[in-house]
């Protein structure tokens, strides 16, 4: 009696990501975890990329308000970005000595110090945006284009509902 041959195997998945630590049911379902863990991951690798350049996240976050906004006061700076002055003085004093923004005081107020942003400053700025892109490719690779604009969306109007709390990085 010949015996049946046995069954082709079955194809192999094409590899994917290695699975995620498993995590206990109940931190799953909450989404402001995951959004923690989301956001500590891609966090820590912009500030890896930035590093690699001598920069952190708070001198891309200056340039990118004076960029958006225009000059501003530096008390300002510190409002809108939620940082504390003696760091933001710093910083600025930083991007000054390598020509990315200016300081000037004010005229007419001399106590008000007013930053803006150098042609190099905003060079500089193109370089990290394209840099925090391809983080968030990195992160985001799980989901199409049409997810990620959900996501965004989505994102927004929690953080407009949450009137801009937690600025600061």
């Amino acid at each position: 009696m010949t015996p049946e041959p046995l069954p082709a195997p079955a194809p192999l998945a094409a590899p994917g990501p290695p699975p995620a630590p498993d995590l206990p049911p109940m931190l799953r379902d909450l989404d402001s975890y995951l959004l923690s863990r989301i956001g500590r991951t891609a966090r820590a690798r912009l500030a890896e990329r930035l590093a690699g350049r001598g920069l952190r996240l708070w001198d891309m976050a200056v340039l990118a308000a004076l960029a958006d906004f225009g000059p501003q006061a530096q008390r300002d700076l510190v409002r809108r970005l939620g940082v504390d002055p003696s760091d933001l003085a710093k910083v600025a004093d930083q991007l000054a000595a390598a020509g990315y923004v200016e300081r000037a005081r004010d005229q007419t107020d001399r106590r008000r110090v007013t930053v803006s942003v150098t042609g190099a400053g905003r060079e500089l700025l193109a370089e990290l945006d394209a840099e925090a892109r391809a983080v968030q490719g990195e992160v985001l690779a799980p989901l199409d284009e049409s997810e990620r604009q959900t996501l965004h969306g989505l994102l927004l109007r929690v953080h407009e509902g949450l009137g801009g709390a937690g600025s600061g990085l």
